[in-house]
């Protein structure tokens, strides 16, 4: 007789604990135990930790797997339980992991496998080799690829979150918190009447008091500078899409700014000088060219294509110098420049920054962060079973992913959702914007080294987003070449494991349908290319989404500065534009609090999100990569107090970046 001693791990997340019977039974290389009722009397409670011991005849070999089954108390109270995870300690002294962080339902079975991960070809065990293929079948009938729209990628064939696995759901805690959150911005707008309201503003200074509790030190900024060339300048670089702006050494046919036009702002030196010296640069909203605005409430919005021409001045300020409202150059489409009219002036830079709405809210942050990190998510969940090193390593940066997709879908994106409500963008202008932006998606767009280098923008002072984005993408890039190069040693590994093979075949016709213009790679050769494309994976999921979703209410709960629709159309000549005209352009009073309370409520963290680094499941206990992730969790850190301490000397902080305000994945 042997015995094997059986720790079990009760979740502590809310209702975790059941008080069915719940049955184990270990398997192992050379046997198996029978099926016993972990018996306790007082039920696994939310939280526990409880000890049993299993007797077995003989030694049961290297074990395979453990099953847990669940049968309700009494075959009357029938709950759920959630297990993190069980240890066993075996006769021959070692103490074997094995991860769970499922929900067990009565009457259900679980087959958990230890937690050494392992590639395909390593499980040699004959039952293990079944046990992957059949995780993996059942895995891709659960998840299921659906076409949402022709053009885009792929997304999860469900309608509903509750239809959704327990385990891929938002925490009871997150959902009800969101929901709480949700009703909190609206309620007040819909008592006082302002949620409903289609009258103009009379004033910018009637926005003021609808900001009531929710200022920060960016809004109050915004709320003071937004006017201001400076800060519009700045936003190009550190705003809510840095991803825009680029090196100009060519003034594009279609934007013929001379130099007559804009000597005042270069100090008396010439545009070709100053693009010699790099310190010309330009932002073109050609993607949005001939799209038409979105009807809010019965009312015409309007959408132009602007050019921006900047320039990085001797004190490293970037300062817009001229722009143009719509890609065809002509009489009734004059570019504007500083020294026009102080209104004719800041409506130009309205109209560039609703441009800045639109573009921004769909490829940067809706394609480029949560549609790819669904694709990721997907294809993960289908491809790679939970022995698989990059299961392991990506599970903490697909958490909560699928949920919130399918909330946008259904309530931001759909045909009674906010944006399609309340954005110049929505409707159908939204889904042809989502098309040209995934038509024209690259791999290099999604590396931010890569991405740096194409726009020219490696020397540009000021560039905060850019210098704290490098060092996490390293940081990011050597924890997964260290953990890589643990699991896979040889490029010939890579190329023989077929699960992963299959994992990025599916991104590839899935999320990138099949393009190979995109440069995304549809099979993996090196060890090299696997590296950077996790790398790329991670940041996406993570950094990029911080860098373009956690600043949405600070940079645009001031309305003015990030105008989601715009009720005039763009002006055909100069000196007619004037105060009243720019408060009949801008949004309503409905469209405006309602725009507020979406971005709000995008830009606030739950009470149970993950920074980047926290791993709260134990999924390895390898001595390697646990080294590996103290290591990732150390490197975070020192990066964090580098950047508070650089904060600590900015007029106006730039904090989106800090691990501390990153989470793991796309989660809100």
């Amino acid at each position: 007789m042997v015995i094997y001693t059986v720790t079990v791990n009760t979740g502590k997340r809310l209702l975790a604990g059941t008080t069915s019977y719940i049955y184990i039974q270990l398997r192992g290389t050379e046997d198996e135990s029978d099926e016993q009722c972990l018996k306790c009397f007082r039920g696994f409670w939310q939280g526990s930790v409880q000890e049993f011991q299993i007797d077995c005849k003989a030694p049961l070999g290297e074990l395979i797997d453990v099953k847990l089954h669940s049968k309700p108390f009494m075959g009357l109270l029938y709950d759920q339980w959630f297990c993190d995870k069980i240890t066993i300690s075996t006769p021959e002294g070692d103490e074997i992991l094995f991860p769970c962080y499922n929900w067990l339902d009565w009457n259900e079975r679980l087959v958990l496998r230890p937690a050494k991960a392992s590639l395909v070809f390593q499980d040699t065990n004959p039952i293990a080799q079944k046990l992957r293929m059949r995780e993996v079948d059942e895995q891709q009938k659960l998840f299921r690829w659906r076409v949402y729209a022709e053009g885009m990628p792929q997304v999860i064939d469900c309608d509903s979150a509750i239809s959704l696995p327990p385990e891929v759901r938002f925490s009871f805690s997150k959902e009800s918190e969101f929901y709480f959150s949700a009703r909190k911005q609206l309620v007040p707008l819909k008592l006082t009447g302002l949620a409903d309201c289609r009258d103009s503003w009379e004033s910018i200074s009637q926005l003021e008091p609808i900001l009531c509790d929710k200022r920060s030190e960016t809004i109050e900024y915004c709320q003071e500078h937004w006017d201001e060339d400076e800060f519009f300048g700045y936003q190009f670089l550190n705003g809510l899409n840095p991803m825009m702006i680029q090196l100009c050494s060519t003034l594009p046919k279609n934007f013929p700014v001379t130099d007559d036009m804009v000597k005042g702002s270069l100090g008396g030196s010439s545009l070709e000088q100053e693009m010699e010296k790099g310190n010309i640069f330009l932002s073109d909203y050609k993607m949005l060219d001939e799209l038409v605005g979105n009807v809010v409430s019965g009312r015409q919005q309007y959408l132009t294509a602007p050019l921006v021409l900047l320039y990085c001045n001797p004190q490293g300020l970037m300062l817009p110098i001229a722009i143009q409202l719509r890609q065809k150059p002509g009489k009734d489409n004059p570019i504007f420049l500083p020294t026009d009219s102080k209104a004719d002036w800041k409506l130009a830079k309205i109209f560039v920054r609703n441009a800045e709405f639109g573009v921004h809210e769909v490829d940067f942050h809706l394609l480029r962060t949560h549609l790819l990190a669904e694709v990721f998510t997907v294809a993960t969940l289908r491809n790679l079973p939970s022995p698989h090193p990059l299961h392991k390593l990506l599970f903490p940066h697909i958490r909560y992913t699928l949920q919130i997709n399918i909330m946008a879908r259904n309530q931001l994106i759909s045909k009674d959702g906010a944006i399609t409500k309340y954005a110049g963008v929505g409707g159908e202008s939204l889904v042809k914007l989502l098309k040209r932006a995934t038509a024209s998606l690259t791999y290099s767009a999604l590396c931010l080294p890569d991405n740096i280098s194409e726009r020219g923008l490696e020397t540009v002072p000021n560039y905060y987003y850019r210098d704290d984005g490098m060092k996490l993408w390293d940081i990011i890039n050597k924890f997964v070449a260290a953990l890589l190069s643990h699991y896979y040693q040889h490029d010939v590994n890579v190329q023989k494991d077929t699960e992963l093979q299959s994992w990025i075949s599916e991104i590839f016709t899935k999320g990138f349908l099949g393009r190979d213009s995109s440069g995304i790679p549809s099979s993996f050769q090196t060890l090299k290319e696997l590296i950077k494309f996790i790398t790329m994976v991670i940041f996406t999921a993570s950094a990029q989404h911080a860098a373009v979703n956690n600043g949405q209410f600070d940079f645009g709960g001031w309305m003015p500065n990030y105008p989601a629709a715009l009720r005039q159309p763009p002006p055909k000549e100069k000196g007619q534009t004037t105060e009243r005209t720019i408060m009949e352009t801008l949004p309503d009073v409905g469209t405006t609090v309602n725009g507020m309370a979406v971005l709000a409520l995008l830009s606030k963290d739950s009470a149970d999100h993950y920074p980047l680094g926290n791993f709260p499941e134990h999924l390895y206990d390898e001595e390697v990569p646990c080294k590996l992730i103290e290591d990732f969790q150390k490197d975070l850190g020192k990066l964090a107090d580098l950047i508070e301490e650089r904060n600590k000397k900015l007029e106006l902080p730039y904090t989106y970046l800090s691990p501390r305000n990153v989470d793991n994945s796309v989660a809100i």
